[in-house]
């Protein structure tokens, strides 16, 4: 098997995995279930502990089957991905289809430690819409290290929303890789809420003139958690535009990371690339690592990144708490506010109910 990444890569120097290395995963062993799954009146395909359940899904048309097709990778965890993978979803949506929105569910049941390695493919073809709403979520020790590689054509649209509120002794490490051709775009939205320790890496390439991808994300941890988010966007072609803006709110003891690297190559001219990191420190333990990059070798770009860290204004506190808001829905307003601009790419009405719901639902457990 594939060796973990460690800190001594400039990668993982924020995050490490001495942890998940000290634990013996078993491979996961056929499982009944009885949970309450997201329902958005949308087609919906689920896996549980990383095998698919027929039982608990309606898959849609353009669904072109469940076995893994795993490709050799050089990055470590899709590598071991790779040498384990078993089930997967491959999604194939049409030329011209505005497929609508599909539900992809993954729920985690574990008595022993275990650990799943999906491998997930998204295709759309030229012109093709499709939001795929992804949930990550479960119980006991586990490991959940999902692959999504994705592939958006010619003036294809893919918005991508990914909701992790795994159990809170889980590891849940995703490599997500994207390829966007010319004129095509890939919207993604990433709530960081569950897991004892996340990463999300995100591979997004550029390939022809006029594509674009946002890669936002919100993590909101406590209690001794990490979470890394790690963005690395690549323009290979001219006149394209990304935007990356990450948001933090850590209380306790949590670690947040962000790592974003922009890289413009000699061809890409005309380039637009932006990043954001913005973290709301709610403890005097808490602590967020900021690493942002910028590599160009074209000269005719607008790239810049930006940084700030700080706590909640207590005059904002106050000033809601003179007109009869109690303290703790005062900062829970304050704090919905700050999320507000990384939510802005998520349109879907059932997944900004989703999102919405997972936010309350973290303030109302602290």
């Amino acid at each position: 098997m594939t060796a973990l990444p460690t800190r001594k890569l400039e990668a993982w120097r924020y995050t490490d995995l001495r942890a998940l290395a000290a634990i013996s995963f078993a491979e996961p062993a056929p499982v009944v279930v009885q949970v309450d799954l997201p329902d958005l009146g949308i087609p919906r395909i689920v896996f549980v502990n990383g095998a698919y359940e027929e039982a608990l899904s309606t898959p849609p048309s353009f669904c072109a089957g469940f076995a893994a097709v795993a490709e050799a990778s050089s990055f470590p965890l899709a590598k071991i991905n790779a040498e384990h993978a078993r089930d997967g979803v491959t999604l194939v949506v049409p030329e011209g289809l505005d497929a609508g929105a599909v539900l992809l569910v993954s729920y985690a049941s574990a008595e022993m430690p275990i650990a799943f390695h999906p491998r997930h493919r998204i295709t759309l073809g030229v012109g093709a819409k499709l939001t795929v709403v992804e949930v990550a979520m479960g119980q006991g020790v586990y490991w959940h290290n999902p692959v999504t590689d994705i592939a958006v054509h010619e003036n294809a649209t893919l918005a991508h929303y990914r909701l992790q509120d795994e159990g809170p002794e889980s590891f849940h490490l995703a490599t997500i890789r994207a390829k966007i051709a010319a004129g095509a775009a890939y919207e993604s939205f990433s709530a960081v809420i569950g897991a004892k320790l996340s990463r999300a890496e995100f591979h997004a390439t550029l390939m022809g003139p006029g594509g674009k991808t946002h890669l936002n994300a919100a993590q909101l941890l406590g209690g001794h958690q990490h979470g890394d988010f790690t963005s690395i966007v690549a323009h290979d072609a001219p006149s394209c535009a990304s935007r990356q803006t990450v948001k933090s709110v850590l209380d306790g003891h949590a670690r947040g990371v962000f790592q974003g690297r922009i890289e413009v190559a000699r061809a890409a001219q005309k380039t637009d690339g932006y990043q954001m990191n913005q973290a709301l420190l709610l403890s005097d333990t808490a602590e967020i690592d900021i690493k942002p990059e910028l590599e160009i070798f074209a000269d005719d770009v607008k790239c810049s990144h930006g940084a700030t860290i700080g706590a909640l204004d207590p005059e904002q506190v106050f000033y809601l708490r003179s007109r009869g808001i109690p303290e703790g829905q005062a900062r829970a307003m304050l704090i919905r506010a700050f999320l507000n601009e990384a939510l802005e790419p998520v349109t879907h009405e059932g997944a900004r109910a989703l999102f919405e719901t997972a936010i309350e639902n973290w303030w109302a457990r602290k």
